[in-house]
This record gives C-alpha cells, sequence and structure tokens, in this order.
C-alpha cells in the first residue's frame, strides 16, 4: 500500500500545523512507528517553517508533497524564495557559544538532516525557488496497512 498527497498552501504560520497533520494522520493510518512519526513531522515542520519564513513571490504559497510506500517516506518542500548557497557551501551553523540560548534561526536545516536518512536541498535554476527533499526509513506496527519491517 502506499500514500501520497500533494498541497499547494499559503506562506503563512497557521499553514505549517495543516501539513503536519495531515502527515501525521497518515502515518498513524499507515501504522508507522510513532516515534519514526514523530521525527518526520518535526522535519516537515521545520521545512515549511523555512518555506514560510524565507519564500517570496506573487502568489505567496509553497508545495508539500509526501509519499509513504512501503518502508520509506519521502517529503518534499518547494517554494519560491531565492534558495540555497551554491553547491558546495558550507551551510550555515547556529551559534554555539551565543549568549542566548534560545535563539531562533540556523538549526532547521540541521534538524531535518538529523531527523532524516537522506536529504537534499536543490536551488532551482536561475534562484527561483528551493526544494527541500527528505526520506526516512520506516518501521510499522504489528498488523499496520504498509508491509515495512
Amino acid at each position: 500500500m502506499s500514500i501520497w498527497w500533494s498541497l499547494q498552501l499559503r506562506r503563512e504560520a497557521a499553514s505549517v500545523p495543516l501539513a503536519r497533520r495531515l502527515l501525521v494522520g497518515a502515518m498513524e493510518s499507515a501504522g508507522v512507528d510513532a516515534d519514526i512519526a514523530h521525527d518526520l513531522s518535526l522535519a516537515l515542520t521545520e521545512a515549511c517553517s523555512n518555506a514560510v519564513r524565507h519564500g517570496s513571490g506573487p502568489l505567496g504559497v509553497y508545495r508539500v508533497t509526501a509519499l509513504i510506500d512501503d518502508d520509506v517516506c519521502r517529503i518534499e518542500v518547494a517554494d519560491s524564495g531565492p534558495g540555497f548557497p551554491e553547491p558546495g557551501a558550507v551551510l550555515p551553523r547556529p551559534q554555539e557559544d551565543s549568549a542566548c540560548e534560545l535563539e531562533t534561526g540556523g538549526r532547521g536545516l540541521r534538524l531535518i538532516e538529523a531527523l532524516s536518512d537522506t536529504v537534499r536541498f536543490v536551488t532551482e535554476p536561475g534562484g527561483r525557488g528551493a526544494v527541500v527533499t527528505f526520506d526516512r526509513a520506516l518501521k510499522c506496527r504489528d498488523g499496520a496497512l504498509l508491509r515495512a519491517s
């Protein structure tokens, strides 16, 4: 069994929980392990938050696509923002010696990397958008709709 969906959402903070709830609901229905579902929902939240924060363009939207198929979940979040640094460039890291531990910014991409098995950060040609794609192997409960091990 596989589950696939794609959404076009307004670039507003209120859209992020909607995408997260759809993903969690699909994973719960498919019988995906709760810890993995939590990790992927957190990674999706970070990717959507980045699209809301850094996206641009006249339509004011971003796209979320998710595929849950057998033993893997692939998620893609695309926006029309400026994209990522050039290939091979080092992504910015948060200040580890910062005086304020709750300082925001710079952690989302690293968190997505930590919660996923594979991640790709792509800038569309001409700097017309950013696409984050991440995968994670799934484990499912006994008797789950998916046949993952």
